[in-house]
């Protein structure tokens, strides 16, 4: 039960990424007073998580609705998997993310995509789809990952100012490097299901 609950959340954390958000996050509050800063994280982070858990719960009648089957989200999740492992490791924020916003962000970007985008969204999905029994295993380590993902975004100058960018990055990256053997891990799982079937 344990084993189960740390594996989800570590997979959430390394998806919900908090270190490779938190120099975006910091550009996107940086005209806020310090004050309203920790309230609109945590806002943000707020509205990620009841976004995730409705998808959690959701999902299924979702993808019942497109006809879609468990197996092509399992492939589907681990493409989208791979492709934010790749932009982790290879890092370039302007690129992918584009221009910031200016004023207060309000769900878009903050708390969509940059928290809970395609990649949390699938995952939750598949970690759903895999062991609906366990459903409170998820929510739980759901709420964990979201618990800290706010604790270190919205202590986000604090740290970049102690450990520094470049620690920053390379904290993303080896989160990235992990996240990588994951998602191809997910890829043949559904491919050696596809081909068994």
């Amino acid at each position: 039960m344990l084993e189960e609950l740390l594996s989800a959340f570590v997979l959430l954390m390394l998806v919900v990424d908090p270190f490779g958000n938190l120099p975006i996050v910091n550009a996107l509050v940086a005209k806020l007073p310090p004050e309203r800063r920790r309230r609109v994280i945590l806002r943000e982070c707020l509205l990620a998580y009841l976004l995730l858990l409705a998808f959690m719960f959701g999902g299924q009648g979702f993808l019942a609705l497109l006809r879609l089957s468990q197996l092509a989200l399992s492939i589907a999740g681990g493409v989208i998997l791979f492709l934010i492992a790749l932009r982790m490791v290879f890092h370039a924020p302007d690129a992918i993310f584009g221009e910031s916003t200016s004023g207060e962000p309000f769900i878009v970007p903050l708390a969509i995509p940059f928290i809970a985008g395609p990649s949390a969204i699938a995952t939750v999905m598949l970690l759903a789809s895999r062991d609906p029994q366990s459903s409170w295993k998820l929510v739980l380590a759901l709420t964990l990952t979201m618990l800290v993902t706010a604790l270190v975004l919205a202590a986000g100058d604090a740290i970049q100012r102690a450990i520094g960018q470049r620690a920053v990055e390379a904290i993303q990256r080896l989160m990235g490097l992990i996240l990588t053997a994951i998602a191809v891990q997910m890829l043949l799982d559904g491919i050696r299901q596809f081909l068994n079937g």
